[in-house]
């Protein structure tokens, strides 16, 4: 199954107006949303965004709020006191620069998020590609386990970094600004870790993984 012969299939299937799951108001508690969801469930960080971004919806208001409110509204996430120091200090850089609740035009592409706090190469990736987006991929846990399900890539390609790379050498520049939307979403509800619904996939013609389950 080729990338396109992928994306053809599954596109009809999928959501095409919800551009994330993760609960956001603004474009600032999207970067702390994406953040929070790292080796956590975009279920479980929508459990506590709400609450948090009715008190904290801003750069300015995070700080008002503090690292121990942070800690007590986002407890319940894996490693919340390493990702509520991160989210505090992007917010003290933010401010910083008057940021309140959108951000400057110069952190517009992955190289310039990357350099502020907490946000590595994945949440620039998902920040730009769902934001302004840009044609980034950003490699998540559906997105590499299904890379690797369909033999786009191989065992070599064992980082997310190296996953991205070869995926955009491999799918068609058309389709790079919707490929962490439509694998995400198609990966979390069809083409699932275990027990894949191979029976209801738009893709289950062309893929020769259901052979193998």
């Amino acid at each position: 199954m080729t990338p396109s012969q992928y994306f053809d299939a599954v596109i009809p299937t999928v959501d095409m107006t919800i551009r994330s799951e993760l609960y956001h108001t603004n474009e600032f508690n999207f970067a702390v949303a994406v953040i929070l969801s790292a080796q956590a469930t975009d279920k479980k960080v929508n459990e506590v965004t709400p609450a948090l971004f009715r008190v904290a919806p801003t750069s300015q208001k995070m700080l008002d709020l503090g690292i121990d409110g942070l800690k007590e509204h986002i407890k319940v996430i894996s490693f919340f006191n390493n990702k509520a120091k991160n989210i505090i200090a992007l917010a003290e850089k933010l401010k910083s620069e008057n940021m309140t609740d959108t951000f400057p035009e110069k952190y517009h592409s992955r190289d310039a998020l990357m350099k502020l706090p907490g946000i590595g190469q994945k949440t620039a990736n998902v920040v730009c590609n769902v934001l302004w987006g840009a044609p980034n991929i950003g490699v998540d846990t559906h997105v590499f386990r299904n890379a690797h399900r369909y033999g786009w890539v191989d065992y070599s390609d064992n980082t997310p970094e190296k996953v991205e790379a070869k995926l955009l050498k491999k799918i068609p520049q058309k389709y790079h600004s919707i490929v962490n939307h439509v694998m995400v979403l198609h990966g979390r509800y069809v083409c699932k870790a275990l027990r894949p619904n191979c029976e209801n996939c738009a893709a289950a013609k062309i893929c020769k993984f259901r052979n193998k389950i």
